[in-house]
């Protein structure tokens, strides 16, 4: 059973779209390997045609405890505060929002497509935003399983839990980073790639590098090839 998407396969997906919003959703996700959550927060004001880009506006909530008495910073395991030593009967909690860009280049036929898509009047105007999709999350993820089924996709199973999914934005952004991977794994290739996904740990940019090299295995069938040579040497 098979753990990513190929390239053929998302052309195929894309021409199962039923309309020109599904198919930009499923380039945009393999073209920018962006997450769903990216995608779905894009503006018309975030598209610069001219110089080809596509701003990313990451947004993350994060709650931080706080001694009620000296405002230090507290983790959830603590009990006593480590800068007044004040009981932490009640840690008052605050969230904050943690905001990160960055600016990536798209292919000119994605950026086609975009461009006849919004030309068309494709965005939506939500809250005094022109998004490009007006759709929420579950609706996203119901348009790319349905062009995968459509597609007649087989289901792609997680390499790590042995799990099997339907196909799912998640994969396609998998999808983008194993195909950057097989093109160039070298340290600048794997370190424009964390930069392009937006990872903040360089292990989770290398995993990809496993999943395209399939390196275990190569270095399996290296043992016993080299033995049946080393054999046949030997009987000549």
């Amino acid at each position: 059973m098979k753990t990513y998407l190929e390239l053929h396969e998302i052309a195929m997906m894309e021409r199962a779209a039923t309309n020109l919003r599904d198919k930009l959703l499923v380039r945009l996700l393999f073209h920018l390997g962006c997450r769903i959550s990216e995608a779905l927060a894009l503006r018309v004001e975030d598209i610069d045609l001219d110089q080809g880009t596509v701003t990313i506006r990451h947004l993350k909530a994060r709650v931080e405890l706080h001694c009620s008495k000296c405002k230090a910073r507290l983790g959830k395991s603590h009990k006593f505060c480590p800068v007044c030593g004040h009981g932490v009967d009640k840690a008052e909690a605050e969230e904050k929002e943690h905001r990160r860009l960055r600016t990536l280049p798209l292919d000119s036929e994605t950026l086609g497509t975009l461009q006849e898509y919004i030309g068309r009047g494709g965005p939506d105007l939500k809250n005094g935003k022109k998004l490009i999709f007006g759709i929420n999350r579950h609706r996203a993820w119901q348009i790319i399983r349905d062009c995968a089924e459509r597609a007649e996709l087989p289901k792609l199973i997680n390499p790590e839990t042995g799990k099997v999914h339907n196909v799912s934005p998640h994969k396609l952004r998998d999808a983008f980073a194993v195909h950057a991977v097989k093109l160039d794994d070298t340290g600048d290739g794997l370190r424009l790639l964390q930069e392009h996904l937006g990872h903040q740990s360089f292990n989770t940019t290398a995993k990809y590098r496993k999943v395209a090299g399939e390196e275990h295995r190569q270095w399996y069938q290296r043992l016993w090839s080299e033995r049946k040579n080393g054999d046949a040497a030997s009987q000549a």
